[in-house]
């Protein structure tokens, strides 16, 4: 049998603050999970995936809420995303903070994976949920979904809803369209290609209501130190996790990477060749990824984005871009990003 990997204990609380307020007992469904009740005040405490499926089995068959996972949604925290929680909590912008999932999502479990693409005039935040049990599968999506939308409308102080909600799933026999819709506040499809929050772009530009961009850059240096030593992390996770930190001081070298990773740089290279990838892949990859975050979320100067990236002048950071995209960064912003003015 497959391993469902580890959850971290903060997603754990939303279906039991849900049970106690539906009036459930407690205790049979710690007993049920394999959980003892001094294990949910370490947040820093990590589980098998398995005692997360068994707690959410047990309040989906136990609780007589069709839509428990999605409801448990409505009792979402800063700490319900552990330290990924504070960390948009204090960004500048519903897309900055939107932006930070991606990279530190595995601190909060690896029962899923998160991606964004945009599609014209919206942006699909995408959730991939890596239970395969149908039940399971479908009350955890749901409940990821509607975390995101109520976590979003309380960091961004506001009651706005996505254009259109996707579900990958049928709708179940004993919900009506209307829940769905009551909750989300937008169309809701179902049997959809991904599970997803349909966004419109000028979202995303968004201020937060608590945002301390001093503390915001704490919480992350902590988060990467953090993901650098998640006893899974691969390789190319870890050495990703080193030059995200090592940009802040110019463009990393293969040296200080290794270093850091108290391997010899011939080591290094050779695992990585190993693990079908390289340092320089890594690197540029993630120079891409930043160029493209700091375009659509900032009104930073290009030739700032440029420098910051390690690039020694803007033309070289145009014509690597374009080889990357197909266009310009300056083209790239005015086409992907929507001002605040719009």
């Amino acid at each position: 049998m497959q391993s469902l990997g580890f959850t971290s204990v903060p997603p754990l609380l939303k279906y039991l603050r849900h049970a106690e307020h539906l009036g459930l007992a407690i205790e049979p469904a710690l007993a049920a999970a394999g959980l003892q009740a001094q294990q949910l005040s370490d947040n820093s405490l990590r589980l098998p995936g398995e005692t997360h499926e068994r707690l959410l089995d047990y309040f989906c068959e136990h609780s007589g809420d069709p839509l428990f996972g999605l409801n448990a949604a409505n009792f979402v925290l800063p700490n319900s995303w552990s330290v990924l929680g504070y960390i948009t909590m204090n960004c500048a912008t519903l897309g900055d903070a939107m932006s930070r999932i991606m990279p530190f999502e595995k601190l909060v479990g690896d029962m899923g994976v998160s991606r964004a693409e945009m599609h014209d005039s919206h942006v699909h935040l995408i959730w991939s949920c890596r239970f395969e049990r149908p039940r399971i599968r479908r009350h955890l999506v749901e409940n990821v979904l509607g975390s995101w939308l109520q976590y979003a409308r309380w960091i961004a102080d506001t009651q706005l809803s996505p254009a259109a909600v996707w579900l990958e799933h049928s709708r179940p026999a004993d919900t009506t369209l209307e829940q769905y819709e009551q909750f989300f506040e937008c169309p809701v499809l179902f049997d959809q290609p991904y599970s997803a929050l349909i966004v419109p772009l000028p979202y995303l530009q968004l201020p937060l209501r608590q945002a301390d961009a001093h503390l915001l850059r704490t919480l992350e240096e902590h988060a990467q130190s953090l993901m650098a030593t998640l006893e899974d992390a691969s390789l190319e996770q870890r050495v990703k996790s080193i030059l995200r930190q090592l940009l802040k001081e110019g463009l990393p070298r293969k040296e200080q990477v290794a270093e850091h990773l108290a391997v010899s740089v011939r080591t290094l290279q050779r695992q990585l060749h190993q693990a079908g990838t390289s340092y320089q892949q890594i690197l540029d990859d993630l120079r891409q990824e930043l160029a493209e975050h700091y375009l659509l979320n900032s009104t930073l100067p290009i030739q700032d984005i440029a420098q910051y990236l390690g690039f020694t002048e803007p033309r070289s950071f145009h014509r690597t871009f374009k080889s990357r995209r197909g266009m310009p960064p300056g083209e790239f912003r005015q086409t992907h990003r929507v001002s605040n003015d719009s």
